[in-house]
């Protein structure tokens, strides 16, 4: 096994009422609770991956990205001191240090800095490019951010689109996509790190905000697909069954307990 090493970015967080990631039932966290935001670096001798962008440092105020209700009822709290490329900046590097960037879906908070990557391949499920790029042409900004969309299709990007009968796509020995299909949005991609320390880590995504999404199977207010959904919780709990680690996508206690790329990282 090659060694690598996996960073994990912390990117802020996003202030929203909790039913919105665990629906009904009672709450673990605070009625509003601040959700984080991330992404992930690894470090491999054949090429550095990303996984995941965050949100655009200029996403919030009155000139901001977002629309008004969305800063509204998803502040991103934080600064441009928690976006992406301050995070980089840290460890020593730029967009044009990764060879692959893997986005889970291109929901503003997971895909608002793409843009910046312009000599690396963005790999996204088609569905899901498709989707967003329909909601651009419409002006829909229910699912995903206008501007943030404009921009990436704008940039003239390197897209590698995984499409559903695709299955399962290996990066590296040590790095593997997988492929879930419709569920939280139009087309969903996880992440799976096999590391030589810490065993293999399923970065989920969206595909799970929370532990009580998988453990008691708490269905979050908003679905693309609930049927998709409820297909890759199946095989996510299927995966942890085996002893693997599945971090989730917004879960403050799970991510408080996690080393940030700030103090050190995993290998």
């Amino acid at each position: 096994m090659a060694r690598i090493k996996l960073h994990v970015l912390d990117l802020g967080r996003l202030r929203m009422d909790s039913r919105i990631l665990i629906g009904s039932g009672p709450l673990p966290f605070p009625e509003l609770v601040e959700a984080p935001i991330s992404a992930y670096c690894i470090d491999h001798p054949d090429g550095r991956v990303l996984f995941d962008t965050g949100c655009h440092p200029q996403s919030m105020g009155p000139q901001g990205r977002w629309p008004q209700n969305y800063q509204r009822d998803y502040a991103h709290l934080g600064g441009e001191e928690c976006c992406l490329p301050h995070r980089l900046e840290q460890l020593g590097l730029g967009p044009d240090d990764f060879r692959y960037v893997v986005l889970s879906h291109m929901h503003s908070d997971h895909a608002g800095c793409t843009e910046f990557f312009r000599k690396s391949q963005i790999i996204v499920h088609k569905a899901e490019l498709a989707a967003a790029t329909v909601a651009h042409k419409k002006r829909d900004e229910k699912a995903y951010g206008l501007q943030d969309t404009s921009a990436c299709l704008a940039a003239d990007l390197d897209w590698r689109q995984v499409a559903d009968d695709e299955g399962d796509l290996s990066l590296h020995d040590e790095v593997r996509i997988l492929n879930f299909g419709s569920g939280h949005a139009a087309g969903m991609l996880a992440l799976s790190v096999d590391l030589a320390g810490e065993g293999r880590v399923i970065l989920a995504s969206d595909a799970v905000y929370c532990a009580e999404n998988l453990l008691e199977r708490r269905r979050p207010r908003w679905l693309a697909d609930a049927v998709g959904y409820e297909r890759a919780l199946d095989r996510i709990q299927a995966i942890a069954d085996q002893g693997t680690q599945i971090w989730y996508g917004h879960d403050p206690r799970q991510f408080a307990t996690l080393r940030k790329s700030t103090v050190g990282w995993y290998e």
